[in-house]
C-alpha cells in the first residue's frame, strides 16, 4: 500500500528521473491517490491512477522509482483514463522542478467516482464523503453535478441505485 509519504517520496523521485532525463511531466491523479492527497480520507492506496504526459517518458521514469522502491511497475497506471470526459477543473497538488501533479476539483471528482461506481471497491466511500464534502442534500443535485461534466446517456442505471441508496431519507 501507498500511503501519503510514501506517495510524495515517489513523486519526488518521479521528478528526479525525469529531470536527468530533461523532460517536463504532468500527472492528472484520480481514485485513491486524490482521497489521500486531496481529500485525506484514506491513509493508503494499492496503486496510482492516473493521466499523464508526456506518456512514454513518465512511463520509463516510473519503471525507474518502482525499482528503487520495489514496488510493482504499475504503481502509476493510466487503466482508469477512460473515465476522464472533456477537461476537468484542477486542482493543483505538488508543483516540482520536472513534474506537475494535479487533481479534478471535488465536483468533477463525484462526477467521475459515481460513473464508475465499483460496487468492489472504496467508490461507494468515497462518493459518500464527496458529497458530504460538497453539501448536496438530494439526488437531484448530485445528477446535476455529474450532468455538469458527462452527458445523461453515459450516466449507468447503477449510479442513478448507489446515489438512491445513499441519499435515502430514513
Amino acid at each position: 500500500m501507498l500511503d501519503i509519504i510514501l506517495i510524495k517520496k515517489l513523486f519526488h523521485s518521479l521528478n528526479e528521473e525525469l529531470g536527468k532525463m530533461g523532460t517536463l511531466g504532468e500527472i492528472g491523479l484520480c481514485g485513491g491517490a486524490v482521497m489521500c492527497l486531496v481529500f485525506q480520507t484514506r491513509k493508503a492506496t494499492k496503486d496510482i491512477d492516473a493521466i499523464f504526459e508526456p506518456t512514454q517518458e513518465i512511463r520509463r521514469a516510473a519503471k525507474k522509482v518502482a525499482h528503487q522502491f520495489g514496488l510493482a511497475e504499475n504503481w502509476l497506471n493510466d487503466a482508469a483514463k477512460g473515465y476522464f470526459y472533456g477537461n476537468p477543473p484542477k486542482q493543483e497538488v505538488l508543483q516540482l522542478s520536472h513534474l506537475r501533479v494535479w487533481a479534478p476539483k471535488a465536483d468533477y471528482m463525484l462526477a467521475m467516482k459515481c460513473i464508475a461506481a465499483r460496487l468492489d471497491t472504496y467508490d461507494k466511500d468515497d462518493i459518500q464523503h464527496l458529497i458530504q464534502y460538497l453539501h448536496l442534500e438530494t439526488k437531484e443535485e448530485v445528477f446535476c453535478c455529474i450532468e455538469k461534466y458527462y452527458p445523461r446517456k453515459q450516466i449507468p442505471a447503477k449510479t442513478q441505485f448507489l446515489i438512491e441508496e445513499l441519499l435515502e431519507k430514513p
